[in-house]
């Protein structure tokens, strides 16, 4: 090696970054035995930072633009290294780049469900999901409190602590937007915005800026939602009771279909209750006409023949319907108008 080729090996006139990796956001500029010749030129591009640091105390930070380094633009470096305004012999301090470029589509959700209060819920556990930007603000701050004196440091470095950030404070921000739960759906923007104000010191706090904060979906473990559905459903009901007549002629095929005619089991439990007050009702009609004391007549008079009671007519017309309709047996049928019909002739 050649004395030209040491000199130029020691002695570093031009200090820049030539960003090639949106995802890197911090990278320490190769010192290894170099120094830096007083008067040197830093340049520091858009969307960048420098950082010069003294035995790990951040020194003077310079914005984007072309600097010339001598001891009257590293002031606080001057002050620690103790020189004096006549300073021009080579030096040696870290120098760091930030890049302060957005970093966009940057991915937070709740891996398990979180518990908050709800005014119409009293509790409920949900999920959220959606994304956010940031970007580097302040890049003494990001140095003290994330990267320290790493050789680089990358978004995928810092977006695991971040989204950890985001899921372990996503309660109180909620929870203070004051949005019930019901109304969360239709109000995500305004969550988001909410939500967003309540990062932003937490961010601020490693020298980040969150540009934006967005809820994309939000949703309920499996056995809340079907209880939530449960009660939107009874909601639109109205008229309960019509709903369960209804309820109860949906599942009188189901439970024709079974083995066990109306006495199976499922919906034919459902079905056969309805169908056992249809027969019970004809059944006690016909046990209380029984029970009525018969008017004996005057044996010089014949008497007409009594006719059915109306309603064990209309009874026996409902059983037949029912039996064409196949929705209950020929056992079933039989017995009970077996049944009504011997309570007409005694």
């Amino acid at each position: 090696m050649g004395i030209g080729s040491f000199i130029r090996k020691q002695f570093i006139d031009v200090i820049e970054w030539d960003q090639q990796d949106d995802g890197v956001l911090m990278w320490r500029y190769p010192m290894q035995d170099n120094e830096i010749q007083n008067g040197a030129k830093l340049t520091v591009r858009d969307s960048q930072i420098a950082v010069f640091v003294n035995e790990g105390q951040v020194a003077d930070v310079f914005s984007p633009g072309l600097h010339t380094l001598t001891t009257q633009t590293l002031p606080v470096l001057t002050n620690l290294k103790n020189w004096d305004k006549l300073f021009a012999s080579p030096f040696k301090s870290d120098i760091f780049f930030f890049s302060t470029r957005l970093q966009l589509g940057c991915k937070w959700g709740t891996a398990q469900p979180i518990t908050l209060r709800d005014k119409d819920f009293d509790m409920v556990r949900l999920r959220a999901f959606g994304m956010y930007s940031y970007q580097i603000e302040d890049a003494k701050a990001f140095y003290q409190e994330i990267t320290g004196a790493n050789p680089s440091y990358s978004n995928q470095q810092v977006e695991p602590q971040l989204r950890n950030l985001i899921v372990s404070n996503i309660s109180s921000g909620i929870a203070s937007s004051g949005i019930p739960f019901l109304d969360l759906a239709a109000n995500q923007g305004v969550m988001g915005e909410q939500l967003k104000q309540t990062m932003t010191p937490l961010f601020a706090r490693y020298g980040l800026k969150l540009d934006a904060f967005v809820v994309e979906n939000i949703s309920l473990p499996e056995d809340l939602q079907k209880a939530i559905d449960t009660r939107i459903s009874m909601g639109m009901m109205g008229d309960l009771n019509k709903f369960t007549q209804y309820q109860v002629a949906a599942s009188i095929p189901l439970a024709a279909q079974n083995e066990g005619g109306l006495a199976g089991i499922g919906a034919g439990m459902a079905a056969g209750f309805g169908m056992g007050q249809i027969m019970t009702g004809a059944i006690q009609n016909a046990t209380q006409a029984n029970q009525t004391p018969q008017v004996v007549p005057t044996p010089v008079q014949a008497t007409p023949a009594a006719a059915p009671p109306v309603d064990l007519v209309a009874r026996l017309s409902q059983l037949k319907a029912l039996l064409d309709q196949g929705l209950i047996t020929q056992v079933d049928f039989e017995n009970t108008k077996g049944d009504i019909l011997k309570s007409l002739s005694n």
